[in-house]
C-alpha cells in the first residue's frame, strides 16, 4: 500500500511503498511561502498519480499554514496552474 508522508522538517513529502520510499517532493521556504523545487518518482511507479499526491500534499500543508505556494518545479506549477482555474 503507498503511503504519502508530509515532513516539514525535512521541507518535503515522501512517498513509501511499505517501507521503500518510492518518490519525493522538496519545497523551500522562501519571504512569499514555499516554492516546490523537485518532484521526484520511481520509474517503476510511474503513471499512478503519485507525484500529484506528492505536491497535493505540500500544497495542503502550506494551506494549514498559511503559506502561499509556488513552483520552480516544472510537473509541480502544471499542478497548481490546474487548481488556480
Amino acid at each position: 500500500m503507498i503511503e504519502i508522508k508530509f515532513n516539514k522538517n525535512e521541507n518535503k513529502s515522501i512517498a513509501y511503498d511499505e517501507k521503500t520510499k518510492i518518490g519525493e517532493c522538496d519545497y523551500i521556504e522562501t519571504e512569499e511561502g514555499w516554492n516546490i523545487v523537485h518532484t521526484e518518482v520511481n520509474k517503476t511507479y510511474q503513471g499512478k498519480g503519485i507525484a500529484r499526491k506528492l505536491v497535493e500534499t505540500i500544497i495542503e500543508n502550506a494551506n494549514k499554514n498559511n503559506q502561499k505556494v509556488v513552483a520552480e518545479c516544472s510537473y509541480a506549477k502544471r499542478i497548481l496552474e490546474r487548481k488556480q482555474k
